[in-house]
């Protein structure tokens, strides 16, 4: 197995373990706190009635669903992911223009899909093998289709997931840095990456525009530490931890974020790529 099969395969069996299951726990959550973001993404997915659209690692589907409010009774929405986890809260909440389907989507074959729009939102930095994933996606679409999607900036950009890993670092020893082509939330941080990407994958014209927001968490910073504790950052680093460390690193979090608490909400910076291409 290569290296780039090997990377993937951890991402496939992650999600559908422990970080899966966490996601579909905090699905409402998440979805209020991505909700600025998700506004700015389908107003540059500009999805239009009647179209055929395919969300990549869609989740619990609140994005889905989105889409599909915008394509209307005579479009059509898929959305594919490898976690059952989520796609069980997602097909919970269906709606009639909207399907799910358990996919790997760098490997899944979309022939005759023929897609007007391909999109995501976080999905896309997960793949081992990102130039061959998103070639593999180039052929879902039609010839006229588009790719939109948002991908997190660097880790150093992004208050919210800096200021806890931080914080938890304080408590357990900092594990050693990623290989540069290791999946993960912040792998597509580099915007030189991500147009090499979409070259090897066949897109064209790539436009990709930074975009700012504040994630909200409760106004108690105990509080907030304990679902920052859960999320997508203090999941994958205190997971596997004992409950004394785990208690430690939600009272350094608490701490670190008391200073981002104003107006009723701990307040914490996130920063995105919004990335569109033709095909």
């Amino acid at each position: 197995m290569s290296d780039a099969a090997e990377r993937h395969r951890r991402q496939v069996e992650s999600w559908n373990g422990p970080m899966g299951q966490q996601w579909a726990q905090n699905e409402a959550r998440t979805e209020r706190g991505l909700m600025p973001l998700t506004e700015a993404l389908l107003a540059a997915a500009a999805a239009q009635p009647g179209e055929r659209v395919l969300d990549i690692g869609c989740g619990c589907g609140g994005y889905t669903l989105a889409l599909g409010r915008a394509v209307g009774a005579t479009g059509r929405v898929t959305g594919a992911d490898v976690s059952t986890a989520v796609l069980e809260v997602a097909e919970a909440t269906k709606a009639d223009n909207t399907g799910y389907v358990l996919a790997d989507a760098s490997t899944h074959d979309f022939a005759g899909t023929a897609a007007d729009l391909l999109t995501s939102r976080f999905g896309v930095m997960f793949f081992g093998d990102p130039d061959a994933a998103f070639a593999n996606l180039h052929r879902a679409l039609k010839p006229s289709g588009r790719l939109v999607f948002a991908c997190w900036r660097a880790v150093a950009d992004n208050p919210w997931a800096r200021i806890p890993q931080q914080a938890i670092f304080s408590v357990i020893d900092r594990p050693p840095p990623p290989h540069p082509e290791e999946p993960g939330p912040f792998a597509f941080g580099d915007e030189a990456r991500i147009r090499r990407i979409l070259a090897a994958g066949g897109f064209k014209d790539p436009a990709i525009t930074p975009f700012d927001f504040e994630m909200l968490f409760p106004a108690d910073p105990a509080a907030a530490a304990a679902a920052i504790s859960t999320g997508p950052i203090g999941g994958r680093l205190l997971r596997d931890k004992p409950d004394e460390v785990r208690a430690a690193a939600v009272a350094a979090i608490a701490a670190a974020v008391t200073p981002c608490v104003s107006n009723g909400f701990t307040r914490l910076g996130a920063s995105v790529w919004i990335v569109i291409a033709r095909a």
